[in-house]
Formats: structure tokens, C-alpha cells, sequence
């Protein structure tokens, strides 16, 4: 088989629509372009979300709500997942390492959820209450960054 020998399979090349070529083709005079208006000017681009003169939907639907612009984002890390650690201190660049956050320079959050059997140096953005008291008790320290 060669590539100029080459041909298509019957049925799956279609001829393409020859709009405006007079009345007898069906998309004669205007070429299905409606009359008068920028649509059937050339060079017309309608928006994407354009509807028609209906009124859009970002403007049909209620605004609901408040968005904080100033809220902080943090990384969450319960203390059953620091215990099994095997390190003594721990900062944003270990739990990194261990695959606890996904990056080292947002902040952290460590929550009470779990128990503590070592003392650990944690090392972190924020601690609840309930974790801070359970590093301590542990004979461990809470160290806000």
C-alpha cells in the first residue's frame, strides 16, 4: 500500500455546506444569518455566554453570602498522624518530608484529634486548644511560628 493510492471509505467525507449561492440552496440570500444586525455582519464574534437579550444567568441568580478576602488558609494535621513520626522535632519542613502537608511555607494547623505517648517538639503555625494541652501533658512543648 502506497499513500498516494490511498482513498477514503465511502460515506465518510461529507461536502461542506456553500452558504449564500442563491435561493435554490436552501442558505441562499442571507445564508442563514437572520436579517439586519451585527450577527450577520462578517467578522461578528458572539460571546460564549451570550443568551439573546435574555438576561444572563450570573444576573438571574441571587447573590448570597459573604467572602472573607483576609481569611487564613491552613494545612491541617491531626496528632495520631505526628505520634508514629520517629522524630523528636518537628517542624513544616518534616511533616514536608513526610508527606503530612502539601508545602512547607502555608501555615499549619495542629488539631487534638489522637493521643500522644512521646514527648515532641511541634513546631507549627497554630495548635488548638485541646492539642496544645495534649503535647503538654505529654511532657512535649507547642511552638507557634
Amino acid at each position: 500500500m502506497k499513500l498516494n493510492s490511498l482513498k477514503p471509505v465511502p460515506g465518510s467525507i461529507k461536502n461542506r455546506k456553500r452558504v449564500g449561492r442563491g435561493h435554490g440552496s436552501g442558505l441562499g440570500k442571507s445564508a442563514g444569518r437572520g436579517d439586519k444586525g451585527a450577527g450577520q455582519r462578517s467578522g461578528f464574534k458572539r460571546r460564549t455566554w451570550f443568551e439573546g437579550g435574555q438576561m444572563p444567568l450570573a444576573r438571574r441568580l441571587p447573590r448570597r453570602g459573604f467572602t472573607n478576602i483576609f481569611k487564613k488558609e491552613f494545612q491541617i494535621i491531626n496528632l495520631k498522624s505526628l505520634g508514629n513520626l520517629g522524630v523528636k522535632k518537628i517542624d513544616a519542613q518534616i511533616m514536608f518530608e513526610k508527606g503530612l502537608v502539601r508545602s512547607a511555607f502555608k501555615p499549619i494547623k495542629i488539631l487534638g484529634d489522637g493521643e500522644l505517648k512521646e514527648n515532641l517538639e511541634i513546631t507549627a503555625s497554630a495548635f488548638s486548644t485541646s492539642a496544645k494541652e495534649k503535647i503538654e501533658k505529654a511532657g512535649g512543648t507547642a511552638i507557634i511560628q
